[in-house]
């Protein structure tokens, strides 16, 4: 299925068979693309490329369909690789993180550091967190693909 180029997200490059390869959901999804392309937001003058996850209901493109700045997909990256690595050690603690110190770390980026922290507002955390690893436990093989895809990119890159 052909990603729409009429909208105000108008895509550069694209990945049209996403619904192939979307994990656990791959040739039963509603998300058919990925695209990097000029961002919807963009004012005259000031051009901005931003990430689109395109959804298809099947008769129409769903407003559901995300469109992202870049900055925000890697901090998303950086966030699942950060939280990926808290949980390897997370058995340590009774609850999987420390109650008083629910702060995972500190990830230095332009200006001050993005704080990875588990979310004690949440008044089911203890019994979420459980979830949450047990849900990263059983698509590790998809994640962990996905990073080490990610990390020979980014060595072949320089990084």
């Amino acid at each position: 299925m052909k990603i729409p180029t009429a909208l105000k997200h108008k895509p550069v490059i694209v990945c049209e068979n996403y619904e192939n390869v979307d994990g656990r959901y791959a040739y039963k999804t509603d998300t058919k693309g990925l695209s990097l392309g000029l961002a919807q937001w963009n004012d005259r003058g000031k051009v901005d490329i931003s990430a689109k996850v395109w959804r298809y209901t099947g008769e129409k493109w769903s407003r559901q369909s995300e469109e992202l700045p870049l900055h925000r997909v890697l901090d998303l990256a950086i966030l699942i690789s950060r939280a990926k690595l808290h949980f390897r050690e997370a058995y340590r603690y009774e609850k999987l993180y420390n109650p008083e110190n629910p702060v995972i770390d500190r990830v230095g980026l332009q200006g001050d550091a993005m704080t990875v922290a588990v979310c004690t507002d949440n008044d089911k955390i203890n019994e979420d967190i459980k979830l949450f690893s047990q849900v990263l436990i059983s698509d590790d093989e998809l994640i962990s693909e996905r990073l080490r895809t990610l990390s020979g990119i980014l060595k072949e890159m320089g990084y």
